[in-house]
């Protein structure tokens, strides 16, 4: 690094000091030789969370600390009783609590690992100059000496000295605070200067607004403006997500519910029987206890995200990156997608096919960004000599670059690139010396540069039009007339309804060492084929099934925009409407326009943030396409911004929701479908998770105040019945939960989900419905096991001749069962259970998984010492899993009925 300030050196001695030559950059191996000394360009993270407080987190948890009260409860009724046989119930509760931690801590590494992914994803990229040429590397890689390349919408990762700069204004809000961008100017500094007045630098962590530069990086990493006050970044707390919210709020109610419910059965048995020894104590104290941490799904936060991180996940690999887990939530809900129209819905194979010259045209065959796939396939010499000009004037003006291994920088300028070698012209644009620059951007909508003898400016024809003098011909430039003018706009006007993109070329003399921009000669217009991309149209309609609509906004001409709309099937109406209509509307007639119209041409980035706002104030989730730095406001608006990830800036990532890695429509829409499929399962596993252990709430509940009519006690005893014993209520807690939830999370959607309507985001999830169903599900559990004992003790509804060990192992084994049967119940609120039954092959591991481990319960000598069972025959069985299986007709029953309610809607 440079041994003085460098804002008050001159850029070619910081670049000598720093080893390198602005006009080449860095080797890749002394970029790698100085990654290694000076490390990574990252600024200090929070310090890792030790291993032992992550497993530590497992255990502090408040139904936790009553398993531990449990425990303390068990052993010292143990050692009160002298201690002689094995504390079984202290060492089960134990093992439980160990087995619920693991199970905890597992879900979380996924879901941290799962993150960590998502965030290498979306890591920022940097243009550099390498071995003399551009190159993409990830900004964490940059070294000091790297050679940065700033253009519009760029975020620039590291501290640099600028070499050069054209137009350069830079957002410093991050670092100084200041809401206006800084113009910035190479020309070195004198005396001690305040960070926002360092023209000559830029910092890490800003965003480059308008123009272009050179600059060579100074610092990296904590060396950094930025690393000297990291702390700031760590300053703002992220907010839950209104889903995180509501299961936080319904953890809480169903908390308090259940340990009330849990001393209501403890005083219940305290009035009911005597509780004369210390063991009968226990007994009620462990079922209470044991109730209130089964009944509560206190796994349900770590499953919510385990879930939300597998299904973006699974976004990614569709190629639609989201950056924040719980935005799915909104995803799954967006009703309107305002796409732009190139590379989004068009293939962005950006291809110049015609050359229009007052001479005439010339027609270039070929597509895509191969110079060796086409040339000239007609138009007379004269012709053909003028466009040689048009793209040699469009190639100059210029800052894409292509290679075997593609295009970097902007499509639209890598299509002269390519038309170029096709007309045969033996001059090299490249070779020209560029000494100034006046970059494009959306408002001035052109681009120029003056070379040692020429200006040379390309951008939308209109607008350049009115910024030349002359036309050139075939005998050298005339006067632009007015009957010039008029005939150039109707060929424009019939290239545009043809579905070009059309962008007009001029030059003229260089007037010393000043870019100026008037009085220009026009040399011609460039016909560009977009082609529409084969999927859009069907992801179109698909989008129009599922209830959203989709607006086309765009900066290309009227014309254009509409042809491609009307091919895609994406609009019905004779036009587009353009942001200078937009501008004569009044605040209604602005309204009532965005309600009605569905293709806009020639806007602003003020156009659609105040579209993105009037969609919302109707109550619309609106998704926002956007890829330059003007486009962040708007995307920032909207419920979910959506960059694109091959052009757009990485401004535009950073206000981004979602990034489209492939900048297609289609995957909006693929990851709306996959967005409402998550959202769905997770319904489903909340629908499981509450209703199972309600199951359990109402089994113990009802087992204990009935327990004289069930026959689990007979009039006058004075025996502490049980239906369950508390180490069976947590084992069933530990078995039936979270392998079930975290397989419903991963469930195929159904067939319907892109068929239905947008879902309305200020609905709960968890409804008056859910808890209906909740209820009822609950409820029936609860009676089969009851039931089940019932059926096997004497005395009670029916008559049986069995133990009381025996019929309470029969009714474990029937909740456990229910429990598992209500997970095929839970996939769905209409379809029945039987519907696409095998095509979760993680839900049938995880009840086969169930199934084994409460056979080894019934079973195994020592985990029936441990859980309190017996061994079961054949015939008990069949009785305990008929019994549990009740769960699934009677839902079964209901689902009939909510179709036939449906079908009658």
């Amino acid at each position: 690094m440079p041994h003085s300030e460098p804002y008050i050196t001159d850029a070619a001695s910081v670049s000598a000091e720093l080893g390198v030559d602005p006009e080449v950059g860095l080797s890749a191996a002394s970029a790698a030789e100085r990654l290694a000394e000076h490390g990574p360009n990252e600024l200090r993270a929070k310090k890792p969370v030790p291993l032992w407080r992550k497993i530590l987190k497992q255990f502090q948890d408040p139904l936790v600390y009553l398993l531990f009260v449990a425990m303390a409860i068990a052993l010292a009724a143990w050692w009160a009783e002298g201690g002689e046989s094995v504390p079984v119930d202290t060492i089960v509760i134990g093992l439980i609590v160990l087995a619920n931690a693991a199970l905890g801590f597992s879900q979380e590494s996924r879901a941290e690992s799962a993150v960590a992914a998502l965030a290498s994803m979306t890591a920022a990229t940097s243009t550099v100059l390498r071995d003399g040429r551009q190159a993409q590397v990830p900004s964490a890689e940059l070294v000091p000496g790297d050679v940065l390349l700033l253009a519009e919408g760029d975020a620039v990762g590291a501290d640099a000295r600028l070499v050069t700069a054209t137009s350069l204004t830079v957002q410093e809000a991050s670092l100084t605070g200041e809401s206006e961008a800084s113009t910035k100017d190479p020309r070195t500094l004198e005396g001690t200067i305040a960070l926002g007045d360092r023209a000559n630098m830029v910092f890490k962590g800003t965003a480059v607004v308008q123009g272009v530069g050179t600059a060579v990086v100074t610092a990296t990493g904590m060396d950094t403006e930025m690393g000297s006050i990291a702390d700031m970044l760590d300053r703002t707390e992220q907010e839950e997500s209104p889903l995180e919210t509501e299961v936080a709020r319904v953890s809480r109610l169903l908390g308090a519910l259940v340990v009330a419910i849990a001393l209501l059965v403890m005083g219940t048995l305290a009035v009911l029987y005597r509780v004369d020894s210390a063991e009968d104590l226990v007994d009620i104290l462990l079922l209470g206890v044991s109730l209130a941490v089964a009944a509560v799904p206190e796994g349900l936060p770590a499953i919510l995200s385990l879930v939300l991180a597998i299904g973006v996940q699974h976004l990614a690999r569709r190629n639609a990156i989201m950056k924040n887990l719980h935005s799915v939530e909104t995803l799954g809900a967006a009703s309107v997608i305002c796409s732009d129209k190139t590379g989004t819905l068009t293939r962005n194979e950006m291809t110049i096919q015609r050359v229009l010259t007052d001479a005439g045209e010339v027609k270039l065959s070929g597509v895509g960004y191969d110079p060796a796939a086409g040339g000239v396939e007609s138009g007379s010499e004269a012709a053909l000599e003028l466009a040689r000009d048009v793209v040699f004037g469009g190639a100059v003006a210029n800052n894409a670059q292509l290679d075997a291994d593609g295009i970097i920088g902007d499509p639209t300028e890598a299509a002269f690139l390519v038309a170029w070698p096709k007309l045969a012209d033996e001059r090299d644009p490249g070779a020209l010396h560029r000494r100034a620059e006046v970059p494009f951007n959306s408002d001035r909508k052109m681009m120029s540069v003056l070379t040692d003898t020429h200006v040379f400016s390309k951008g939308a024809p209109d607008v350049l039009a009115q910024r030349c003098a002359r036309l050139q011909t075939a005998a050298g430039p005339v006067e632009f007339s007015a009957e010039h003018r008029r005939k150039w706009a109707e060929v424009i006007e019939d290239l545009s309804a043809q579905g070009y993109r059309t962008l007009g070329v001029a030059g003229g003399d260089a007037a010393g060492d000043e870019l100026v921009e008037d009085g220009l000669t026009f040399l011609g217009v460039v016909a560009i084929i977009d082609p529409p991309r084969t999927e859009a149209m069907a992801a179109l309609q698909q989008a129009h099934d599922a209830g959203i609509r989709t607006l086309m906004i765009t900066g290309d001409h009227p014309a254009t925009a509409h042809k491609i709309a009307t091919d895609l099937g994406l609009t019905k109406t004779d036009h587009a409407l353009s942001g200078l209509e937009l501008d004569q509307l009044d605040e209604e007639g602005f309204r009532a326009a965005v309600q009605e119209v569905d293709v806009y041409a020639r806007v602003t980035p003020a156009h659609k943030l105040r579209i993105v706002d009037m969609l919302q104030e109707k109550g619309a989730v609106v998704a926002m396409t956007g890829d330059g730095v003007n486009d962040a406001p708007a995307l920032k608006s909207a419920d979910i911004g959506v960059a694109m990830g091959i052009t757009g800036t990485e401004v535009t990532k950073e206000a981004a929701t979602l990034i489209l890695a492939d900048d297609n429509y289609a995957t909006i829409v693929a990851a709306v479908d996959r967005g409402r499929g998550i959202f769905d399962n997770i319904a489903k596993f909340l629908r499981y998770l509450l209703s199972s252990n309600m199951g359990e709430v109402i089994t113990v509940f009802f087992g204990v105040v009935l327990a004289t009519w069930l026959g689990l006690s007979q009039p006058g005893s004075e025996e502490v019945a049980l239906p369950l014993l508390a180490t069976q209520i947590l084992w069933i807690n530990l078995v039936t939960d979270s392998g079930p939830a975290l397989a419903m999370g991963v469930d195929p959607a159904d067939e319907d989900i892109m068929k239905r309507r947008p879902r309305d985001p200020k609905k709960p999830i968890i409804d008056r419905d859910m808890w209906k169903r909740v209820l009822f599900v609950g409820s029936i559990m609860g009676a089969a096991t009851l039931l089940t004992i019932d059926i096997f003790l004497p005395g009670g509804f029916v008559e049986g001749h069995h133990t009381l060990d025996t019929a309470r192992t029969a009714g474990f084994t029937a909740l456990v069962f229910a429990q598992l049967f209500n997970a095929f119940n839970a996939r769905s609120t209409f379809r029945s259970a039987f519907h696409r039954m095998f095509n979760n092959h993680w839900l049938w591991a995880s009840v086969l998984l169930g199934i084994a481990l409460q056979v080894a319960v019934v079973n195994l000598p020592v985990l029936q010492t441990a859980f309190g069972t017996t061994a079961l025959s054949l015939e008990q069985w069949f009785v305990a899993i008929a019994m549990a299986s009740t769960v699934l007709w009677a839902e079964e029953l209901v689902k009939v009925v909510r179709r036939a309610r449906r079908r009658e809607a």
